[in-house]
């Protein structure tokens, strides 16, 4: 079984469509799941949330999913009210519902300790890191209780692969506004075999000026902010350690 898995999309039509494309080249796969992440801080939001309708693909919520699905929930930060309010507008109610209904997980390929289950960014929480230098500590207290021993997630912007004990963790990255100081999109090919899970990384160029433009025209709320997070493509605290 080949599963395809994109995350942390954040409203980039183009930055999706391009791993879509690459996707088709690899041979396509069986299930494609989303990893949360779809919408926030991206122009064109319902567009990301059609295509993966249209691909009949399972979606995992995301943190910024369940931000913008709770509507009763009250935002206090005036600039992240804002950013959520147009989202909202721009996805209407259904979608705006939908996101919300989505769930915290989901597995494929069985149900066992041989199943991969999919988060977005740890099994005990939508919005602690999984860092690739996590202490045993930590990686103990996110995968208690959880029987698959694959565990793939998103909202680190930063791919990677780590086997620990009899666990792999596997960071799919982001489809749509990468962090790890390279340009294109990411999304990750997880393919059962009979040893266990095998990961493939994909790395996919898109126009990063294209969504600039996408971004300018869409009437997003403060939008030179969203440019430079996008130009950048890498996490300021990283400094450089990103080269």
């Amino acid at each position: 079984m080949r599963v395809a898995v994109f995350s942390d999309i954040h409203g980039n039509i183009r930055g999706l469509d391009a791993c879509l494309a690459d996707l088709r080249e690899q041979g396509g796969a069986d299930e494609i799941v989303g990893g949360g992440d779809y919408c926030m801080d991206g122009p064109r939001p319902r567009e990301v949330l059609e295509r993966f309708e249209q691909l009949g693909a399972r979606c995992v919520r995301g943190n910024t999913d369940r931000y913008l699905g709770d509507v009763a929930a009250a935002i206090d930060d005036e600039e992240e009210a804002e950013g959520v309010a147009w989202q909202r507008s721009a996805l209407g109610e259904a979608w705006t519902r939908r996101l919300f209904e989505f769930p915290f997980s989901l597995t494929c390929g069985g149900d066992g300790p041989d199943a991969l289950m999919v988060v977005h960014a740890n099994p005990a929480g939508d919005e602690v890191h999984i860092w690739p230098d996590a202490s045993d500590e930590d990686l103990e207290r996110a995968s208690a209780g959880v029987i698959p021993r694959t565990i793939a997630f998103g909202h680190l912007h930063l791919p990677y692969a780590r086997m620990w004990r009899d666990r792999l963790f596997v960071n799919v990255a982001s489809a749509g506004l990468p962090k790890d100081g390279d340009p294109r999109a990411a999304y990750a090919i997880l393919t059962q075999r009979s040893g266990g899970w095998e990961v493939k990384h994909r790395r996919v160029g898109f126009d990063v000026e294209k969504v600039v433009r996408d971004i300018e025209k869409s009437g997003m709320p403060r939008k030179k902010k969203r440019v430079e997070v996008l130009r950048r493509h890498r996490y300021k605290e990283l400094g450089e350690r990103i080269p």
